[in-house]
């Protein structure tokens, strides 16, 4: 490390008590997707108390501060963490208010960028980089709570159900050439995260039946609980048609539908995803779920309304990862293992980390300092330190390192970097991926 990379990893070592706290508090608080106000107003308060340009209520609750101020010249880095959790109410830590909790490790991602902010911000530290840090809040990376995001987009709040695909929407991000971001790993001490991963498509699938009762006028009932049904045996009887170098996942549930067990149903909700390695893929594979939808509803004679709405993009790995290489060797040092997940690598997960790495450069990685399975009430903060400083430093440095000695790090990532799409085709695309069908109801005369 040069003199102000040992400066930095100084200043967050000194600094590590509030650091951790900062994680610690956000753990204890967890809060949905585009609900995060007091994590947004937590993280935009030590921002202003650093004395940096923040802007809040970006996609309803993110935030953005810039360390040198707004519309300076120069390369600009992102260094972004998500505000919100899960709705796993069963874990110990579960916030009692929300009914939310960190078991996505997202807290951590928050107090990295909090440790990267104060370090990078130190006068010396600044004025050594040639070029900007976006130090950003992104909310509702987390696909669930659909009913509360439909409402949104029917308020016309927002357009798009995850943060970062609304903050692409909305300009928030027009002015970021770079992206940084983290997740954490359960098991591991740090790796270089730059595999492929799913993109998805979300169905809303709502089927409209007649209620009766179940054991003496079954006949006069239309049972949307058996269109259900019928359609998860439809989907289940596509699956042979996916080709395995496609990764296609298709996952749902019964969110809402039935009162009792003698009357039939008139009312399911099924929330359900497409995943898939490619953009084709998945489209194809969510034409393949509409027709088991449909099939559904036509043999039972059911009506059935088919939401489609956007989901993530596939995850593009980055040609050019010298900056983070470099930014977790130094973190490494003789204390942690590095796990370098490379470009030819592939996880069937997905992140809207994924539609920001279409438009730019996405350099990711991962720290340790959990136990449990992500997304699961078995999830526990076993090491502060490795999960919150360390996360810290490394944001950090590799921002610091891609716009030291005039940005050549950042020139370079630039240059191999060839976008999928631009911001035009993005929202075109996303737009393309959003309609709702409707079959009417056809229950045949008692005979």
């Amino acid at each position: 490390m040069d003199r102000i990379e040992q400066k930095i990893c100084d200043i967050i070592d000194q600094n590590k008590e509030e650091i951790m706290a900062f994680g610690r508090d956000i753990w204890h608080h967890a809060e949905m997707g585009y609900k995060e106000f007091r994590t947004a107003e937590k993280f935009a308060d030590y921002a202003k108390k650093l004395g940096l340009e923040t802007e809040t209520g970006l996609a309803i609750t993110g935030v953005k501060s810039y360390l040198k101020g707004k519309g300076q010249e120069g390369t600009v880095v992102g260094v972004i963490g998500e505000l919100d959790a899960l709705p796993i109410s069963n874990h110990p830590d579960a916030n009692p208010e929300t009914g939310a909790s960190h078991c996505c490790g997202h807290n951590a991602q928050m107090a990295g960028v909090m440790g990267a902010m104060l370090a990078l911000a130190d006068p010396e530290v600044k004025e050594s980089m040639d070029g900007n840090v976006v130090f950003m809040a992104a909310p509702a990376e987390e696909y669930v709570d659909l009913p509360y995001k439909q409402q949104l987009i029917a308020e016309g709040k927002i357009r798009y159900g995850g943060g970062k695909c609304e903050l692409i929407r909305i300009g928030a991000m027009d002015d970021i050439d770079i992206a940084v971001g983290h997740h954490t790993a359960p098991g591991l001490d740090l790796r270089l995260s730059n595999a492929s991963s799913n993109g998805f498509v979300n169905k809303v699938v709502t089927y409209t039946g007649v209620s009766s009762h179940a054991a003496s006028g079954p006949q006069y009932g239309i049972d949307a609980q058996n269109a259900a049904v019928l359609a998860f045996h439809a989907l289940d009887l596509q699956r042979e048609s996916f080709q395995e170098k496609d990764f296609v996942r298709l996952h749902s549930v019964i969110s809402k539908g039935g009162t009792a067990a003698n009357i039939i149903s008139d009312y399911v909700q099924m929330d359900s995803s497409v995943r898939a390695k490619h953009i084709p893929a998945y489209v194809d594979a969510a034409k393949k779920a509409d027709r088991a939808f449909r099939a559904g509803a036509i043999a039972t004679g059911c009506g059935v309304k088919i939401e489609t709405v956007p989901g993530y993009l596939p995850t593009v790995p980055c040609n050019d990862v010298t900056a983070l290489k470099e930014a977790l060797e130094d973190v490494a040092a003789d204390k942690y293992e590095i796990v370098w997940q490379g470009a030819d690598e592939h996880i069937c997960a997905s992140t809207d980390f994924g539609d920001v790495s279409c438009l730019m450069p996405l350099l990711q990685f991962a720290t340790g300092g959990f136990e449990g399975q992500l997304h699961n009430p078995d999830v526990r903060v076993t090491d502060e330190y490795l999960a919150y400083v360390a996360t810290a430093k490394i944001f950090a440095l590799t921002a610091y390192k891609l716009l030291k000695n005039g940005g050549s790090y950042a020139k370079a990532l630039l240059d191999s970097y060839q976008a999928i799409m631009t911001k035009e085709s993005y929202i075109e695309f996303m737009e393309s991926m959003t309609s709702v069908e409707e079959i009417p109801m056809a229950p045949l005369e008692i005979v």
